[in-house]
């Protein structure tokens, strides 16, 4: 068997086996295969696509390729939930906690920031201590303990995934559905998971700007998944606007305990619910959606939800009075309204702008070696929808450095659209699959 011979077989469009598949990832992931014969293949991949069961067998490569958890040990179903990225999405640091309280364990490996998106590690380190690099070991003992870990993932958890993508992001082959699926599932399977959740997000801050191609990307997963013989469930979500009222890693966190102590903003409640409903469905501790709303809903009113995000901060090394006191959170030295210039209904916003910019705020990263502000965010002062009179708040921005913000700032106002009527009426969640 020959990298050449593979290649020019899906070049003219031809179905590779499974053994072929599998020469390639493993003799590249043991660098007997050199980089410009696999950026080949990538391209080949880009504009010849995968079938189903190419897809399946190149994802289960990819997640052998290195460690897979064994969670035999740790009694009970496990289910995790991953979003394809947004603005402010912030919501595993509620469900994480609140699926567990109710009885699911939930083993999740999670990633960082880039671009215009949020990373779900950035917002937990913004907690003094919160150490996101357990060892295998410590994780599973943490699962069966506490019911729930939120870690990164290591250098032996699907290596095939990191110097795949490495190769995609400089051949500009990144947006290929196949190797999105493959990348995203090989490393939610090595996860050691019976189901999964997936919040694939649609709109101005997510990478699938439309529906559709939200949708065509759902019905892979789903279909890897189940292939791979996880329960799996999507979810197609919106993302034209930032989730919830506060961007950027502890402001975001900040926002999350108000949702687990009963509060916060309505959008983010609501979606936390669905998701987690989705969770306990998959986890079999309850038969349907509505029982398992019901379940969610008394994880948060009992307190048990709150008391499982302690345990969660206190066995990963953080200050778990962060819960009483959120001035342990990093704070910004400065915040400044952005007033708007004239009166209408917000109608519109560049959600990936908006990203960006904060970005620039020190909120995210503009490259992989960027250091990130944790104090550095905006609170939404407005919302899509909402009527808005000449002089009136649309945001406040919190930084602590001027040039910074003196850059973000005149970013952010020209996201905003306003409008003599109001925008139609969007739904949170648009399908389920």
């Amino acid at each position: 068997m020959r990298a050449v011979d593979i290649i020019r077989k899906k070049r003219d469009g031809g179905e590779l086996s499974r053994e072929e598949i599998a020469y390639l990832i493993s003799n590249y992931c043991q660098n007997k295969i050199p980089d410009y014969q696999i950026s080949a293949f990538l391209m080949a991949v880009f504009f010849r696509g995968l079938t189903d069961s190419e897809t399946a067998a190149l994802t289960r490569e990819m997640e052998f390729s290195g460690m897979v958890f064994d969670l035999g040990s740790v009694s009970g179903r496990k289910v995790d939930k991953h979003s394809t990225g947004g603005v402010g999405d912030k919501t595993s640091l509620v469900i994480a906690p609140a699926v567990a309280a109710a009885g699911v364990i939930v083993p999740m490996i999670s990633g960082r920031g880039l671009g215009h998106t949020g990373g779900t590690l950035d917002k937990l380190e913004s907690i003094p201590g919160f150490n996101v690099r357990l060892s295998a070991d410590r994780f599973r003992e943490m699962l069966s303990s506490v019911g729930a870990a939120l870690i990164g993932q290591t250098e032996d958890i699907v290596p095939a995934d990191r110097k795949l993508y490495a190769l995609r992001d400089v051949t500009s082959t990144v947006e290929s559905l196949p190797l999105i699926v493959a990348s995203i599932m090989s490393k939610k399977l090595a996860e050691g998971i019976d189901g999964l959740v997936l919040d694939v997000k649609t709109g101005s801050g997510a990478f699938m700007k439309t529906q559709p191609e939200a949708e065509q990307l759902a019905r892979a997963l789903v279909a890897i998944g189940k292939a791979c013989g996880k329960k799996t469930t999507a979810l197609i979500t919106d993302m034209n606007q930032p989730l919830g009222r506060l961007v950027g890693n502890s402001l975001e966190v900040k926002e999350c305990i108000d949702v687990l102590k009963g509060g916060g903003p309505a959008d983010l409640t609501a979606l936390c619910e669905e998701l987690s409903a989705h969770c306990l469905v998959l986890g079999e501790a309850a038969a349907g959606l509505e029982e398992a709303r019901e379940l969610y809903r008394k994880s948060i009113s009992s307190g048990k939800a709150l008391e499982k995000f302690r345990e969660i901060i206190r066995f990963q090394g953080g200050n778990p009075s962060v819960v009483e006191d959120e001035s342990i959170l990093p704070q910004a030295r400065h915040q400044k309204i952005l007033r708007s210039r004239s009166a209408g209904f917000l109608a519109s916003m560049d959600t990936q702008a908006i990203g960006l910019a904060l970005c620039a705020l020190g909120a995210g990263r503009e490259n992989v070696d960027s250091v990130i502000d944790p104090a550095a965010g905006m609170r939404l002062d407005r919302k899509l929808g909402d009527f808005v009179e000449a002089g009136e708040p649309l945001c406040t921005l919190y930084y602590n450095e001027e040039d910074r913000f003196r850059e973000a700032a005149p970013r952010i106002e020209a996201a905003y659209a306003l409008a003599a009527d109001p925008p139609p009426r969007r739904e949170l969640i648009l399908a389920v699959l």
